[in-house]
C-alpha cells in the first residue's frame, strides 16, 4: 500500500519506524559518552576550570589529580524510559551516559590545595599558584674571608 503526502501510516507501523530510527541513531539502547564543555581561566593567584554540567548533582561527580593531571568524571541518568509505551519522542537531543574530562596541568601550581565548588549545573575547580621561591639574600660579613682556609682534623702539635 503506498501513503501519499496526506495519509499516515499506521499507528503500530509509525511506532516500529520510530523505534529504529532510535535504535540506530541512540546506540541501540547503549549508554552514549559525553564530554562537558569547559572554560579554563588563569589569574595571578589561580587557575580555574569551570564545566558545564546541566542536570547533575554534585555525588554525581568526581574530581580527582594525580600526577599532575586534573580529572573530571561522572555519569548523567538517562530520565526517560524505553517501556512506557504511551510516550513516543519526536526529538531527543540531550546527553546521557558517562563522561570524563582530563586537563594536564602547568608546573608552579599547588596540587594539595585543589578546589571544587557545584552550583546551579556549573563545577569550579581552582588550583592555586604554588608560593614563587624568592632569592636569598645573603650576608657579607666584613673581616673575614673563607679563601685560603682549610679545616682539618690534624692539628700542627702532633707533627712534633
Amino acid at each position: 500500500m503506498l501513503y501519499g503526502p496526506t495519509l499516515a501510516a499506521p499507528f503500530g507501523l509509525r511506532r516500529e519506524i520510530d523505534k529504529l530510527f532510535d535504535e540506530a541513531f541512540a546506540g541501540g539502547g547503549r549508554r552514549m559518552s559525553w564530554a562537558p564543555m569547559v572554560d579554563i581561566q588563569e589569574d595571578e593567584k589561580e587557575i580555574a576550570i569551570v564545566a558545564e554540567l546541566p542536570g547533575l548533582k554534585p555525588e554525581q561527580v568526581e574530581v580527582t589529580c594525580e600526577n599532575g593531571v586534573l580529572n573530571i568524571r561522572g555519569e548523567k541518568s538517562e530520565e526517560r524510559k524505553e517501556d512506557d509505551q504511551n510516550r513516543r519522542y519526536h526529538l531527543v537531543e540531550r546527553t546521557y551516559g558517562s563522561f570524563s574530562r582530563s586537563f594536564q596541568l602547568p608546573q608552579g601550581l599547588d596540587e594539595s590545595k585543589i578546589e571544587a565548588g557545584f552550583e546551579n549545573g556549573i563545577l569550579t575547580v581552582r588550583v592555586p599558584k604554588a608560593a614563587l621561591p624568592q632569592p636569598k639574600k645573603i650576608q657579607i660579613n666584613a673581616g673575614s674571608s673563607t679563601q685560603g682556609r682549610v679545616e682539618s682534623g690534624n692539628s700542627d702539635k702532633s707533627k712534633n
